[in-house]
């Protein structure tokens, strides 16, 4: 079975980019927080172990993560972290977030907004102005909000057939994996596409979205996005092990090997794609981090020690996310609602190689964030319905 938040939320490789193009439908106007069933907290976190395994059963090299929750933090690992010496993965594994990215720099733009330097009622073309133009987009009637809940229907610049030819693709992704891709080189790759839908008409992701949020951070702080990432949630949560690795393609340690068949099919040949220049994913899904500082992170955030209560509330406005069962959108920010009917709160993360989960519940007591360091196969979800359902 493919990752399933592989197709949903995250973009590694080809198969992905046919997928996500799929999505897109009605959005509805946002709703309130339902009532969250309590997650069941037993410290047994056997089932969670055995569907890391069954992971790694399906394909999956090797899988890491932790868990925190009233009983303490419990550490689970299976499978390998280098399919050449078969040395096992590290629950204390630095990895590539990819899109959990998102998350941070929506609580970099709220905060922002917190302090009285921005609105996400503005529109993207008075920060931004005449960088969304082409092809039926106009920067003059999308605003910052819809940027980050991805009502913008600004194109995926990840869709586009020069960008897949050029970094998706195998012989492309080994001849130019070192690259430095700038944010408004990602725009530029939207622009030569038409928009998806009118702004505010439909919900469909787009990395696009972010690549020009991270560029608004930099236009109202005059400071590298990275750089207020930094200093506004990692050094203030203690987050060692997180970082905004701007074009160092390297993973610092300790850290796993990562993976990818850089193909239509999940068979044929496995390939190494550890190193990378970060910039490929930019602002959507650049970051590296390790599931002791996400679980942190989320709890941190869903409990209030990061944003003002009304910019929260902002964050967990949702709108329908067509094509994601159970999951509703708010601001850099999903909700999904599990099978039992726990509530959980978080974002999948997908990069070429690399797939995270972070969640958290309502209120932030009992977390997970965890790693599979292949993107071909492996049920994601399971994990997460393991660890709160059973």
């Amino acid at each position: 079975m493919r990752a399933t938040r592989t197709l949903r939320f995250g973009l590694v490789g080809a198969v992905a980019l046919t997928a996500t193009s799929l999505m897109a439908s009605a959005v509805a106007a946002p709703a309130s927080v339902p009532a969250s069933v309590p997650a069941p907290a037993t410290g047994d976190h056997s089932a969670t172990q055995e569907a890391m395994d069954a992971a790694v059963k399906d394909g999956v090299p090797g899988v890491a993560g932790q868990a925190k929750d009233k009983y303490g933090t419990w550490k689970g690992t299976s499978g390998v972290g280098n399919l050449r010496t078969e040395r096992p993965r590290s629950a204390h594994d630095h990895y590539r977030v990819g899109s959990v990215t998102k998350t941070f720099v929506a609580t970099v733009l709220l905060q922002l907004e917190a302090e009285g330097e921005l609105s996400l009622d503005d529109k993207v073309d008075r920060w931004l102005p005449g960088v969304v133009r082409g092809n039926g987009h106009d920067g003059r009637r999308i605003t910052l909000r819809q940027l980050l809940n991805h009502t913008s229907g600004i194109f995926n610049y990840r869709d586009d057939s020069e960008f897949v030819r050029k970094y998706i693709v195998k012989d492309a992704f080994f001849k130019n994996r070192y690259d430095t891709v700038a944010l408004d080189r990602h725009v530029k790759y939207a622009m030569a596409n038409e928009p998806y839908f009118k702004p505010g008409k439909s919900w469909r992701y787009s990395n696009t979205n972010y690549s020009l949020a991270a560029m608004v951070i930099e236009k109202a702080t005059r400071n590298w996005y990275g750089d207020e990432i930094n200093r506004r949630i990692v050094e203030p949560l203690g987050l060692h092990a997180t970082s905004v690795p701007g074009t160092d393609p390297r993973m610092p340690r300790p850290s796993s090997r990562t993976y990818a068949k850089l193909a239509e099919s999940t068979t044929g040949a496995t390939y190494d794609v550890t190193e990378l220049n970060p910039t490929l994913a930019g602002g959507g899904g650049d970051m590296i981090s390790d599931s002791h500082d996400l679980n942190r992170f989320y709890s941190a955030l869903i409990r209030g020690e990061l944003l003002p209560r009304a910019q929260l509330a902002e964050m967990k406005a949702t709108v329908e996310a067509p094509g994601l069962p159970g999951v509703r959108y708010g601001l850099g920010l999903a909700e999904r609602t599990l099978s039992c009917g726990v509530v959980v709160w978080g974002h999948h993360g997908g990069i070429v190689g690399s797939i995270s989960e972070a969640v958290t519940t309502a209120d932030g007591r009992h977390s997970l964030a965890f790693n599979f360091n292949g993107d071909w196969s492996g049920d994601s979800d399971a994990v997460i319905e393991a660890e709160f359902c059973d």
